[in-house]
C-alpha cells in the first residue's frame, strides 16, 4: 500500500520518487524519532524527537525539553543541532538530513537555514508556527541570500503516529 508523503509542497507516494532503500532509511530514522518523542512525552514535554544524519550515521539527537527545563530553546531540532556540533560535525551540517516528528517551528527553521541543513524529513505539520506550512515560510524563502538554497522537505512520514502522540500530550495537559 502506498503511504502518502509530501515532497517540497507536492503530493508524492512511495515508489513515485523514492527508491526502496531511501524509503526504508526514512522509516528507520523516523521510528527512532518516534522513540525520542515518547521520551519527551514521558517528561511532560510535547512529543518531539529529532535526529541529524550524515552519511548514514546519526550525528545528533534531540528530545524536546523546553517545558520541563523552562528553556524555550530546548526544542528537539535545536538540541539535535547542538549535539551534532558538540560531536564535531559543525562543518558537515550542510550535508546532513534532519529527521523530526513535527514540522520544525519558526525558531528551529531559522537554525536549520542558518546551518544550511539540506534536507528535512518530518511527520506531522504545524500550520500555525511551522517553518514550511505557516505564512512565515522560513524553510522555503529565498529572501535571505546568505541562507543559500532552500532545503528539500519531505513531510507526512509516520504522520498518524506523530498525531497520536500529539493528541496524547494535548489530553494529558488539557490543551
Amino acid at each position: 500500500m502506498a503511504v502518502p508523503w509530501q515532497l517540497s509542497g507536492g503530493s508524492f507516494y512511495f515508489g513515485a520518487g523514492l527508491n526502496n532503500k531511501m524509503q526504508k532509511e526514512h522509516e528507520n530514522y523516523m521510528q527512532q524519532c518516534l522513540r525520542l518523542a515518547k521520551v519527551a512525552l514521558a517528561t511532560g514535554n510535547p512529543p518531539v524527537g529529532a535526529l541529524l544524519v550524515y552519511k548514514g550515521e546519526v550525528i545528533g539527537k534531540g528530545v524536546e525539553a523546553g517545558r520541563s527545563t523552562g528553556d524555550v530553546t530546548n526544542h528537539a531540532e535545536i538540541v539535535a543541532v547542538r549535539n551534532a556540533i558538540d560531536n564535531g560535525y559543525l562543518k558537515q551540517l550542510h550535508l546532513a538530513t534532519m529527521y523530526t516528528t513535527h514540522e520544525p517551528c519558526l525558531m528551529c527553521s531559522y537554525v536549520i537555514r542558518h546551518h544550511k541543513i539540506s534536507k528535512i524529513v518530518y511527520g506531522t505539520s504545524v500550520p500555525l508556527v511551522g517553518g514550511a506550512t505557516s505564512k512565515f515560510n522560513i524553510l522555503s524563502t529565498q529572501d535571505v541570500p546568505k541562507w543559500g538554497d532552500k532545503p528539500t522537505i519531505i513531510s507526512g512520514v509516520y504522520r498518524a503516529e506523530c498525531d497520536l502522540l500529539s493528541e496524547e500530550f494535548r489530553k494529558a495537559n488539557n490543551l
